[in-house]
This record gives structure tokens, C-alpha cells and sequence, in this order.
């Protein structure tokens, strides 16, 4: 079992994704686009997310990996991870838990 725990002010993301707006399509997967620009501050979710993929990663210690090969998918019961392409069996069990505020982002991933 391993954790990983990322942070991430909302407001670097959003400059970032407005300085290179192609940037969102190389970070995040159409779901996870559709899913923050459907609420009201979208960056604020996509900060969200890309904090549990930078966590997942951290805890499953890669070095090299593709930022679509982990998509967070939002459900009735809350966020869960799938993982894609070469890292979709490198865990049985991935938990996530995202939280923000207005200024900062963050995720904690639990895989196993």
C-alpha cells in the first residue's frame, strides 16, 4: 500500500491554462473537461484533478507517465481513478479524496 499527496493553488493552473489554453487537452481527458466546464469556476475542479493524478503518481512512484493514462470520473458515490493504457494494471485498488478551496486545490491517493 502507498500514498501520495499533491497541492496546487488554483490560480497557477488557471494563468497556465490561459497563457496555453491546448494545455487543458494534454492534462486532462474530455470526461474531466466536460465535468469542470459544466460548474461554475472550472479551473478550480481541473486543479482538483490534476492534484489526484500528480498524487496517484507519487504514490505508484512513476517517473514517465502519461497524464491521460489517469482520469479521475466523477460519480453518485464521489471521484474514483481509472487507470489507462500501460498503467491500467499496475494497481488493484486506487482511492482518491479531492478537496478545494478558493485558493488551493489538493488530492491524497491511497493505491494498493
Amino acid at each position: 500500500m502507498a500514498i501520495g499527496l499533491d497541492l496546487l493553488e488554483i490560480d497557477r493552473l488557471e494563468r497556465a491554462l490561459e497563457r496555453r489554453p491546448r494545455l487543458a487537452e494534454r492534462l486532462f481527458t474530455e470526461g474531466e473537461r466536460a465535468y469542470a466546464a459544466a460548474r461554475s469556476r472550472p479551473a478550480q475542479h481541473l486543479a482538483a484533478r490534476f492534484c489526484a493524478k500528480e498524487a496517484v503518481a507519487k504514490a505508484l512512484r512513476l517517473e514517465a507517465w502519461s497524464w491521460q493514462d489517469i482520469e479521475v470520473v466523477s460519480g453518485d458515490d464521489g471521484p474514483r481513478v481509472v487507470l489507462h493504457g500501460p498503467l491500467a494494471g499496475r494497481a488493484r485498488t486506487v482511492e482518491v479524496s479531492l478537496t478545494h478551496s478558493r485558493g488551493v486545490a489538493g488530492a491524497v491517493a491511497l493505491v494498493s
